[in-house]
């Protein structure tokens, strides 16, 4: 377990800016206790500083995880989110799409969330922004890419795409992710 690098946080905070915006400084800055980043076999990690301190007492090859699995880093440098980062997308998250009970399961089964399935989105949500899914009960589903802006989504066919998937939570029950843990 190591502290990123000043490229890996460059990185790591880029992606978590296109879903949070300037949110991202919450993550590290909270009231209750002070956060941070660590890296274990490619995989980043958001943990409290006291569970942390614990953790550096165990050898560093017993240490399998540490914290919640924010996501991973690529062989080229790219960092992919995990869906296990979908609990802080959420609370942090600028913009939102909201989906029609019809097409929950489609969207939990890895599909692109259809203009037919949108109940609603937040005003003036860019194209290609980063967008948390939620169900009308607002219980996050997964996140992905707006594929429309929210002036666009208005004019379009009912089976253009709106939302490009990228995880959901039905992930963990398809086992899609052999290495997530």
């Amino acid at each position: 377990m190591r502290p990123l690098t000043e490229e890996e946080t460059k990185t790591l905070f880029q992606k978590l800016a296109e879903y949070m915006g300037r949110s991202v400084e919450r993550l590290i800055n909270r009231s209750d206790e002070r956060h941070c980043f660590r890296l274990i076999k490619d995989r980043v990690y958001y943990i409290s500083e006291s569970v942390m301190k614990a953790s550096s007492s165990i050898n560093k090859d017993n240490l399998l995880h540490c914290g919640t699995c924010l996501g991973k880093f690529t062989k080229s440098g790219k960092f992919r989110l995990h869906i296990t980062a979908l609990d802080y997308l959420a609370q942090y998250s600028k913009y939102k799409v909201w989906l029609k009970p019809s097409s929950e399961m489609s969207f939990l089964y890895g599909n692109n969330v259809l203009k037919s399935g949108l109940a609603r989105i937040t005003e003036s949500t860019p194209q290609y922004a980063g967008v948390v899914v939620y169900n009308l009960a607002d219980i996050p589903l997964g996140f992905g890419v707006a594929a429309q802006t929210t002036e666009a989504c208005k004019e379009l066919d009912p089976t253009a795409n709106v939302v490009l998937h990228q995880a959901d939570v039905g992930e963990f029950l398809r086992g899609l992710e052999e290495d997530m843990f």
